[in-house]
């Protein structure tokens, strides 16, 4: 097993791989994605509470989720990256890092738009928005971090250790 995934380290057959599957999962993707925005916006009942405000919660709660799977998933990359140094890891961080900073504001704008008619206030310094809110300089943090080098495997060594320390 160990073997195959150390085949998958390599840049060429790893991108003659992803060539190969990414349109085919882009399409079924965006397919899913429209099918569960329109069942969630559209054919949801109202809430017997919160009304139709609650519909958000069907984008918010996705891209919380989402937002810290990502993070998870850089912090693998960075872990791999530092230990047994591919190179596919920090690259993997760098193509993470700007979808999770994207996700994580998404959620933050849809959980203060929830927030408005249900607390009575945009935000509220409560531990899970300003985790969140954490998660998103972090996520700028490694970002900048990867811009600031010119050297790619320096850039993906400092990216890496913000990752982990993060």
């Amino acid at each position: 097993m160990w073997k195959a995934l150390h085949q998958l380290a390599i840049p060429e057959r790893l991108y003659r791989l992803c060539g190969c599957w990414i349109p085919w999962l882009a399409a079924l993707s965006a397919l899913l994605l429209v099918i569960g925005l329109g069942w969630g916006f559209g054919f949801a009942p109202a809430d017997y509470q919160q009304g139709e405000s609650y519909r958000i919660m069907y984008l918010h709660v996705p891209t919380a989720m989402w937002s810290m799977g990502l993070y998870l998933a850089m912090a693998v990359a960075a872990f791999v990256g530092v230990v047994w140094q591919i190179k596919m890891a920090d690259l993997a961080i760098a193509a993470l890092a700007p979808v999770g900073a994207v996700c994580t504001l998404v959620a933050l704008v849809s959980g203060a738009t929830w927030g408005k008619p249900m607390w009575g206030t945009w935000w509220i310094w409560d531990a899970r928005l300003t985790s969140e809110l954490v998660l998103l300089f972090l996520y700028a943090g490694v970002i900048a971090l990867w811009h600031a080098f010119d050297d790619r495997r320096l850039a993906g060594r400092a990216a890496g250790i913000l990752v982990l320390v993060g």
